[in-house]
C-alpha cells in the first residue's frame, strides 16, 4: 500500500495514466527504453569466458622504451587488447608508464587519478607538487594523492616507474577530487634495510615470498600502500622457486635487475597432481623491463643462477582487497632448483 493506494504488481494490468499538467509539467513521456537489453542468463552470465569482456593478456616491456630517450612518458598501453576504447590503459584499472628526463630537464603529471605511484630505477632530482618540494633518487618510492599537480625535474638522467588508476576513474566517468591519504615518500635506504632483515632470519627462504609489502598508515584495513594500489619490493634468491599463487588482481611487475639469463615466471590456469603448472607460459626476465599477469592466472618465479634478483610488482589489490575479492592462493609445494 502507498497513500492507501494500492500497488500494481502485475505487469499485464496497465497502471492508471498520470496527468502530469497536474503537477505543472507539459510534453509527453520519454520512453527511454533504445538501449534496454534482455538476455536469457546462460548468454550473458560470463561475458568474460565469451570473449565480450577480453582477457588481460601477457605482455613484455623492454627498458628499450625509455633508456637514452628524450623527455617523455612512455604509457604500457593495452588497450586495444583490452577492448578499452577511452584511452591508454595496463589492465582494466591501471596505467603503467614508464617516464624518461634528461638531467636538467623537467616533467609535468596531473592525472585523474586517486592514487599515483613513482619509483625511481635511476636518476636524481626533486619535485614540485601541489606547491611542496620533495627529493627523489634512486630506489625511492614516492605516492600522491587525488589532485596532486605534479612538476618533476632531474639534476641527473633519470628513469621512473609510474603507475596510476586514471583508466578505473575513466571507466566509472567519475573525477578524483577528494585525497585519500597523503603524499608519501618511501625511502630507498629504509626499503632496502628492511628487506635485508627479512631475508636474514632463519627459515626466510621457506616463505612463500621474501619481500615488503609498502603500505600506508591510513589504509588500516587493506594494509596497502594506497586504497586503491598494492606494491611489494621483493627479492628473488639464488637458487630458489617462489611456488605457484594466484590472485584476482592485475599484477604489474617490474624487473629491478636480473641475470641475463636463468630468472623466469611461469604462468598458466590450471596445476596438476603436484602443484605444478600445466602447460606454462614462460616469460623471462629483464633487467629494467616490465609484464604483465593476469588476474587468476597461476604464476611461479624461478631464479636458476647464483644471482639473486629483485622485482616490484605493483597490483590494483588494494580496491580488491576492499571489496573482499582479491581471493589470493598459494600452493603447497616448497622446493629448491634442481642442480
Amino acid at each position: 500500500m502507498s497513500n492507501g493506494t494500492p500497488v500494481n504488481l502485475d505487469p499485464t494490468i496497465p497502471a492508471p495514466m498520470t496527468n502530469v499538467a497536474e503537477y505543472g509539467f507539459e510534453g509527453r513521456f520519454d520512453e527511454w527504453a533504445e538501449d534496454a537489453r534482455l538476455f536469457e542468463y546462460s548468454k550473458a552470465a560470463n561475458p568474460i569466458g565469451s570473449g565480450h569482456a577480453p582477457q588481460v593478456p601477457i605482455v613484455q616491456f623492454g627498458p628499450e622504451t625509455y633508456v637514452d630517450q628524450p623527455t617523455g612518458v612512455v604509457p604500457l598501453d593495452l588497450s586495444n587488447e583490452l577492448g578499452v576504447s577511452d584511452g591508454a590503459a595496463t589492465s582494466p584499472a591501471l596505467l603503467a608508464n614508464f617516464v624518461s628526463i634528461r638531467a636538467g630537464e623537467q616533467i609535468a603529471t596531473s592525472p585523474n587519478a586517486t592514487s599515483q605511484l613513482y619509483y625511481v630505477l635511476y636518476g636524481r632530482g626533486f619535485a614540485a607538487i601541489n606547491g611542496h618540494l620533495v627529493k627523489w633518487e634512486k630506489g625511492d618510492f614516492l605516492t600522491l594523492p587525488a589532485g596532486s599537480q605534479s612538476v618533476l625535474y632531474a639534476d641527473a638522467e633519470a628513469a621512473i616507474y609510474w603507475v596510476h588508476d586514471e583508466p578505473l576513474l575513466r571507466y566509472l566517468g567519475v573525477d578524483a577530487t577528494r585525497p585519500k591519504f597523503r603524499p608519501t615518500k618511501f625511502r630507498r635506504a629504509d626499503a632496502v634495510a628492511k628487506l635485508e632483515h627479512i631475508a636474514s632470519r632463519p627459515g626466510a627462504n621457506d616463505k612463500s615470498r621474501v619481500s615488503v609489502l609498502l603500505a600506508n598508515a591510513n589504509q588500516e584495513q587493506t594494509l596497502t600502500i594506497t586504497h586503491v594500489l598494492w606494491a611489494m619490493f621483493g627479492v628473488l634468491p639464488a637458487g630458489q622457486v617462489q611456488r605457484p599463487h594466484r590472485h584476482q588482481s592485475v599484477a604489474l611487475d617490474l624487473i629491478l635487475d636480473a641475470p641475463l639469463s636463468g630468472c623466469y615466471t611461469l604462468l598458466g590456469t590450471r596445476l596438476d597432481e603436484r602443484g605444478e603448472i600445466v602447460d606454462p607460459i614462460r616469460v623471462d626476465w629483464q633487467a629494467g623491463g616490465a609484464f604483465t599477469t593476469p588476474p587468476g592466472m597461476w604464476h611461479a618465479h624461478y631464479n636458476e643462477t647464483d644471482t639473486p634478483a629483485h622485482l616490484i610488482p605493483v597490483q590494483d589489490a588494494g580496491l580488491q582487497t576492499y571489496l573482499r575479492s582479491l581471493d589470493i592462493k598459494f600452493t603447497q609445494r616448497r622446493d629448491l632448483v634442481a642442480g
